[in-house]
């Protein structure tokens, strides 16, 4: 096992990945006020996993009441979250009570955001169970569910007492949500770890034959990126912004495409090529970079054509994103590869360009050629 923690002073917690960590009670017990939790978790994860972690909390005395949610982004919704408020408030769970968010991002993110929203603050933990969530939306507090109109519009920043990442959930992952992990992965290299990113392009084929030792280290150095930038930036003022590659004209691929058709990492390489390409427009990378970028994505067996939405459709949804400020869409472009910046100075004629350059098929599911 190795831990790592996420240093924001009185409310550190820690990372820990390894192996069998499903079955370590022993790392659980010091976060919890109360021997009394509830587990949220799908309809997937739950007969993979559910089982095996109530016994070890009640092998150790603690009391676990499970919900069990639809899967899938498209039910990351208010009415989904009114039931894990049905089940706390039929259980009487009180302020001490601690949820344990079982399953992915989006598990993650609206157990995260029930304890923000429940008797005004209750204690959560990560136990995230796909790579995407073990590398970047367990870690950090960001929290919440989608709109119609918006990804991730409304939410709340609610830290969790502890990640507790067991590799070993990754053995059920299906291969299309490993790859989609292996973006946000990629997106470290890409913003601010030149070194991450040569050994990715050692690795890829690695990762995606899930050896052990890769996907660890890979994890690993993810979590620490992820950390070191959330301990400087924990409210996204600065630099966290940078976490952000690819995601303005991720979510707006997410909402156009219906969510759920198109898995959140399969937008953000979509729309990570989109901000390479305007990045190129822009001077600021060559034609060989943009392909480097491509490579590496397609290697993950990731989408580097963007859906034709439409330029009007692509710039109505990013329109309504949380890096809007003052009116003003804000991207994360590259200045070099390895180092980006946020800026909302985009020419409009190039982003134009690079919208109309989009030129993948709009069907349900994403085209990875």
């Amino acid at each position: 096992m190795q831990t790592l923690t996420v240093d924001l002073g009185d409310r550190a917690y820690p990372i820990h990945i390894g192996p069998g960590l499903l079955d370590r009670a022993d790392l659980v017990l010091p976060h919890l006020p109360q021997k009394r939790v509830v587990i949220v978790t799908n309809t997937t994860v739950g007969p993979l996993y559910l089982a095996r972690l109530r016994q070890t909390l009640a092998d150790a005395g603690v009391a676990a009441e499970a919900v069990i949610l639809p899967d899938g982004e498209t039910y990351k919704n208010w009415e989904t979250l009114n039931l894990i408020f049905d089940e706390l408030l039929t259980q009487r769970a009180e302020r001490k009570t601690t949820l344990i968010a079982l399953g992915g991002g989006v598990i993650g993110d609206i157990t995260g955001f029930a304890a923000a929203c429940y008797q005004r603050g209750v204690p959560f933990i990560q136990v995230p169970t796909t790579l995407l969530a073990q590398v970047d939306s367990s870690v950090g507090g960001k929290t919440g569910i989608n709109h119609p109109l918006g990804k991730n519009m409304i939410g709340a920043f609610h830290q969790p007492q502890l990640v507790l990442a067991d590799t070993e959930t990754l053995d059920t992952l299906p291969e299309r949500e490993l790859s989609a992990g292996l973006a946000e992965v990629i997106k470290y290299g890409l913003i601010r770890d030149p070194l991450f990113l040569e050994w990715l392009e050692a690795h890829m084929e690695e990762l995606v034959a899930r050896d052990t030792a890769a996907l660890t280290y890979a994890i690993h150095r993810s979590c620490e990126n992820k950390a070191e930038v959330v301990a400087a930036d924990e409210r996204e003022s600065g630099q966290r912004a940078l976490l952000n590659l690819g995601h303005t004209f991720g979510h707006a691929i997410e909402a156009g495409m219906g969510y759920g058709n198109w898995l959140h990492g399969e937008g953000v390489s979509a729309g990570t090529m989109l901000a390479a390409d305007l990045s190129r427009r822009l001077g600021n990378l060559a034609q060989a970079d943009v392909d480097r970028v491509e490579a590496l994505f397609r290697r993950a067996n990731l989408p580097t054509l963007a859906p034709k939405l439409g330029v009007e459709a692509y710039m109505n949804y990013m329109g309504v994103d949380k890096k809007v400020e003052g009116g003003r869409m804000r991207f994360v472009l590259f200045r070099r590869l390895g180092e980006c910046y946020v800026t909302a100075d985009a020419p409009a004629d190039a982003l134009r360009q690079t919208l109309t350059s989009a030129s993948g098929p709009a069907p349900d599911s994403p085209c990875r050629a």
